[in-house]
Parts: structure tokens; C-alpha cells; sequence
């Protein structure tokens, strides 16, 4: 059964009927094509004939003939019949210069567009050339921790005891809830993980060298939300190996591109606080998912710490709001979270063991003279809010029970 991921569809739900380009990307498996369902199900309930919606899933092979713009675009005109009609073009990567197909059906019929695609690069590049000021773009996430609670409750699988800490390495992919064996689990995501790069990275570049992107790929995952940049990569992996050149700087620059485009990292730019600006140098970059962390780590002493923060991170995105690292004069703090011009601030933490672990993370925000709400997130039950700053415990904010107040 679907979840109803409202959290996406109050977004792009005022666009339903206008002429704009509805765009919804994300990394394969991640739910896109359930969220054309979903909307394709509003679209009925409110009226909208069944007839009048063509949807084309371009990885179905009844659809393999369609694989470029003028056979999709002749296809379409002899479905089209009279009345508004809603298309809806799933992995429309697929077919060769799709964007001259869709621009012709925005400027000839009376349509409203959904597509979806698995690269980033390839739809905002290739669309925007032809469409600009025609398009709204909407990024889906694997489930989230509330999501992934419903989905496994309104399919009647058996949520555990440790089931967050099973969430924790493991991820938000859905079909990886239908599997019940830890191994299994393994298996599928590393297999998922392999074909993203295949199919929205090497096929799309057959110079690349496929060795080295993977260890470069693989050092970045591992270190997700660490302070990492093209230099430290570059440095790490040629002490590695007897200080010989492995991979070039200006490649890894290039892979990094590469996989963010692919929506396996997401990168976090820094805001500096003092001079109240938004820098391009030495940004964070967090994994989509989890577990493409865990399955590059190969072992199960992994940092907690950091998996919290990538969590906490993608939770404030999918939520909608803009999230930076936060820089302060005398070092960091984990985000800052904004939206419709008001912020917070947040430090998240594993566990606050100790006294001296508390302090640090409280302290962190002494540099910082703004008075929007300060929060600091763990694992903690116990409320340890003091000094203005509010301790939130994670699941809790993940299940929705406390939300973040900005200022």
C-alpha cells in the first residue's frame, strides 16, 4: 500500500493544473514514481477523467519504441483528443532530446507536464535551455523516519525494538523494508547502489575511469558531514598509495560533480555568521541516504555521531527548509535552518554521556549573538535544556512530536 507523502505533495500540489513544467527528481528508488501515483489518484478523486492522464514510465520496455522526442511527440498527438490533459513522463532521461517533445506539447496543448528523472544535471541543464521561467523543481528523498514508520505499519511488517537503530545504518529506501534479513538488506542496497552508478553516472560518461571514481566515491560516502574537500581527498589517497598520484585533483572536482548529481551526496555550503554571507569554499557533503555510508564502510563500528547529523540533515530538507553549516569566528555550529526569512540553529549529538560532552555542544552557540532559537538534538530522553538553548531528543522531533520554532 502507498503512504500518502504529504510532505512532498503540499508542494507541488498548487501547480496541479498550471502551465508550469512540474520536475520531481531524486535518486532511483526513492519513490518518484509512487509520488506520480499519488498524484495521478488526487487527480481522479477531483474529478479529472481517466482518459485525459497519459502516463509513460520510460523504464517500462511496452515503452522502448518512444526513445526519442519525435516518436514521443507522435505518440502523444494520436492519445490527445480534445480537452486538458495531464502527462506524466516517468525517467524521461530515457528519450533522446526529450525537452524539444515537451516544450512542443506546452505550446501546442492544452496539458499540464509531470516528469521525472534520476539526474539532476541532465533535467535542469537540458530543460532549462529551452524552458526558462517554465519549470518548478521538487527534490524527493528516501522515506524519512516517520515515513518509513507508516510504511512498515499500513503494510503490516514488524517493527522491532531496534528498529531506529536499524533506520540508522540502514536507511529509507522502501522495498529494503520488505526484506527481513539483515544480509538480504545488504545485498539490495548494494546492488541499488551500483546500478545509480551505472546508470546515471558512467553511462552518461564513458571517459570516466571506473576504479578510480569508486574510490573516490567511496572515501567521500564514508566521511559524509566530516570536513572533507578535493585537496584532503586528493592528499588521503596518495599517502595510500606509496605518495603516487591516483586520481587526479581536477577529476576528483569532477566526481564530486558527478555525485551529486546522481543524488548520492547532497552538499551543504557554509554560512558565515559574522558577515552574515552564504561562501562557496569548503562545503559538507552529506549522503542521500545512509545507507550508501554504511554499505562503503564495511564494518559495523561506524560514527554515530555523523549518521545522526546526515539524518537530522536530510530531515530538514525534505521538510523544506535551506540548510547551512553555520560558521562561526571561533569554529561551528552543525546547521542553520531557514525558511520564509526566519532561522534556528541546531548542534545534533549522538549521545551527552558526560558532562564535558554537554558542554561542548551547548557551547558552540556562545559565539553566536543572534537571538533565534538555539537547539541542540540526542539520543537523550532526559530534557537537558539550560542557558537558553533547547534540547530536543531526535526521535521525537523525527516523529513529529516537537517541531523547531524560527525567529
Amino acid at each position: 500500500m502507498l503512504i500518502k507523502r504529504e510532505k512532498y505533495l503540499s508542494k507541488i500540489r498548487p501547480f496541479y493544473d498550471l502551465d508550469i513544467i512540474k520536475v520531481i527528481m531524486g535518486s532511483r528508488r526513492s519513490g518518484k514514481s509512487k509520488i506520480l501515483e499519488l498524484i495521478i489518484n488526487e487527480l481522479i478523486e477531483k474529478g479529472v477523467n481517466k482518459e485525459n492522464i497519459i502516463n509513460i514510465n520510460f523504464e517500462d520496455l511496452s515503452y522502448e519504441g518512444l526513445n526519442d522526442y519525435k516518436k514521443l511527440n507522435d505518440y502523444i498527438k494520436t492519445k490527445v483528443i480534445k480537452g486538458k490533459y495531464y502527462l506524466f513522463f516517468d525517467e524521461i532521461q530515457q528519450v533522446y532530446q526529450f525537452e524539444k517533445a515537451i516544450n512542443s506539447f506546452r505550446a501546442t496543448m492544452d496539458c499540464s507536464i509531470f516528469i521525472t528523472g534520476s539526474n539532476s544535471k541532465m533535467l535542469s541543464s537540458e530543460i532549462s535551455s529551452l524552458l526558462t521561467g517554465r519549470i518548478m523543481e521538487f527534490t524527493i528523498y528516501p522515506f524519512s523516519y516517520d515515513e518509513s514508520l507508516e510504511y512498515c505499519k499500513i503494510n503490516n511488517i514488524n517493527i522491532k525494538n531496534n528498529f531506529f537503530d536499524n533506520y540508522l545504518k540502514y536507511g529509507g529506501y522502501p522495498l529494503r523494508f520488505n526484506l527481513d534479513n539483515e544480509q538480504d538488506i545488504y545485498s539490495y542496497l548494494i546492488e541499488l547502489y551500483h546500478n545509480i552508478c551505472e546508470k546515471d553516472i558512467f553511462s552518461r560518461d564513458q571517459t570516466l575511469e571506473k576504479e578510480k571514481f569508486n574510490k573516490v566515491c567511496q572515501y567521500i560516502l564514508v566521511n559524509a558531514g566530516n570536513d572533507i574537500n578535493p585537496q584532503k581527498i586528493y592528499n588521503y589517497l596518495k599517502s595510500n598509495n606509496n605518495n603516487k598520484e591516483v586520481v587526479a585533483l581536477s577529476s576528483i572536482y569532477n566526481y564530486l560533480d558527478k555525485m551529486e548529481k546522481a543524488f548520492l551526496i547532497k552538499k551543504i555550503n557554509r554560512y558565515n555568521l559574522a558577515g552574515k554571507e552564504i561562501l562557496k569554499s569548503n562545503p559538507k557533503y552529506y549522503a542521500v541516504d545512509n545507507s550508501f555510508r554504511f554499505i562503503n564502510s564495511f564494518s559495523n563500528d561506524y560514527d554515530r555521531d555523523k549518521f545522526l547529523e546526515n539524518i537530522v540533515c536530510l530531515e530538514l530538507l525534505s521538510r523544506g527548509y535551506n540548510v547551512y553549516i553555520g560558521k562561526t569566528y571561533k569554529g561551528k555550529v552543525d546547521f542553520i535552518a531557514t525558511k520564509n526569512n526566519k532561522k534556528c540553529f541546531i548542534q545534533v549529538a549522538y549521545i551527552m554521556e558526560n558532562k564535558e560532552t554537554m558542554e561542548r555542544e551547548f557551547k558552540a552557540f556562545s559565539p553566536i549573538k543572534d537571538a533565534a532559537t538555539k537547539y541542540v538534538m540526542s539520543l537523550d530522553t532526559i530534557d537537558m535544556s539550560n542557558n537558553g538553548v533547547v534540547h530536543l531528543n531526535i526521535i521525537d522531533f523525527l516523529e513529529h512530536k516537537v517541531d523547531l520554532f524560527l525567529s
